[in-house]
């Protein structure tokens, strides 16, 4: 087997999401030399569509020093997007293929690339805001029976991924990583703190995407059933992100009565101040994976709450490394921030146990050398397995 393998990751974002942001620091880890493996090379393709000047993706991966290449696709399912690819791929001649999203598998099983090279798809979960999306997702579930192997982020995924068809033999899970946390300057944090005018109250932070399946709405119904409590109001909600659902959110905040208590913060590239601001990180999602931003907010010693659905209980144990709440339980996530916001002494154990649990299991390092396992047994039995049909 050769010392380098050659890896052709196909992704389609425009921003730095949790998935995008780990397929970066995988690839900028693994083409790093090691003593008993091999060097990886992952070349990164997207298809941003319009006239891709806002790629912050793709402006990362190049700023990595990784080979980031575009192929632009002018509309859903664009045909001459498919060439390009089937032109870059024959003049890559990868070792693997590795896909990320719902149209990136699609692209792989439409055009027969699973049957020329291992084929690696990777399963994040999915949302489905909208009917366009339901029907990608069903698409999904055929292309995905096609892969040579399958990752999934989660238990709870690999497990869907088996009742659409996905032989388990072919499922890895793997959950994300996350590096040390390097806070900011006291500038960066002061800055942050005089723009945002939280002045001395404590801060509650929810850093996602607003779209309907991260649960943004049901954390303002928790926290109005907080604020009627008649207690001191003296905390914030600082949302971090943009979505589609960010003019609702707007409106249910001010219908709640907690205008004055919610900051929309926008999309922010760097969220590492925000974990300095944060008392503790709420997570009200209704599905989750392997979040990055519990992995994010526990490597930064922020105590994390969070609804017990997908990957987060293999992450979070209650009590222990954080709190858990019933999925749809808005009393009980109510009453887990009143005991963080309270209790100084539950904010600092559980701040250290998942500082501890970030820096001993979802180190970079160990998700790398994982991963390049796994290539190795991909080519092997994929050599394995076409020498046994040509003999």
């Amino acid at each position: 087997m050769s010392d380098t393998i050659r890896v052709l990751a196909l992704m389609e974002t425009s921003t730095l999401s949790g998935p995008a942001k780990n397929l970066i620091e995988f690839a900028t880890r693994a083409a790093q030399p090691r003593a008993g493996l091999p060097r990886v090379e992952v070349s990164i393709v997207t298809f941003p569509r319009g006239d891709g000047q806002s790629n912050a993706f793709l402006a990362a991966v190049k700023k990595a020093g990784l080979v980031g290449l575009a192929i632009p696709e002018r509309h859903r399912l664009d045909t001459q997007t498919l060439r390009s690819l089937r032109t870059l791929v024959a003049e890559f001649r990868p070792d693997i293929i590795q896909s990320h999203n719902v149209k990136s598998n699609l692209f792989v099983r439409l055009m027969g690339l699973h049957r020329h090279y291992p084929w690696i798809a990777f399963n994040h979960g999915y949302t489905a805001t909208d009917l366009k999306d339901r029907l990608y997702n069903q698409f999904d579930r055929w292309s995905l029976r096609a892969a040579f192997a399958n990752v999934a982020v989660c238990r709870p995924f690999a497990q869907k991924l088996e009742t659409y068809g996905v032989a388990p033999q072919r499922i890895r899970i793997q959950h994300n990583s996350v590096r040390p946390f390097v806070p900011p300057s006291q500038e960066e944090f002061e800055l942050l703190r005089s723009e945002l005018g939280i002045g001395e109250r404590r801060v509650i932070l929810a850093v996602g995407r607003l779209s309907y399946e991260k649960g943004h709405a049901d954390l303002l119904q928790a926290l109005a059933l907080l604020a009627r409590r008649g207690a001191p109001k003296n905390w914030c909600l600082v949302l971090v992100g943009d979505g589609p659902e960010r003019e609702s959110l707007t409106r249910l905040s001010s219908e709640l009565s907690l205008a004055e208590s919610v900051i929309f913060a926008g999309y922010r590239s760097d969220v590492r101040a925000f974990y300095s601001l944060a008392d503790l990180l709420a997570l009200p999602s209704h599905t989750e994976g392997s979040p990055n931003v519990v992995l994010e907010a526990m490597a930064a010693g922020v105590p994390v709450v969070a609804m017990a659905v997908g990957g987060v209980p293999e992450i979070l144990i209650h009590e222990q490394n954080g709190l858990l709440v019933p999925p749809g339980d808005l009393q009980g996530l109510a009453d887990a921030i009143e005991r963080l916001l309270h209790d100084e002494d539950l904010r600092t154990r559980l701040s250290a146990a998942g500082r501890e649990c970030a820096a001993t299991l979802y180190l970079p390092e160990t998700y790398c050398r994982t991963m390049i396992a796994l290539y190795q047994q991909v080519l092997h039995d994929y050599r394995k397995g076409r020498a046994t049909s040509s003999s």
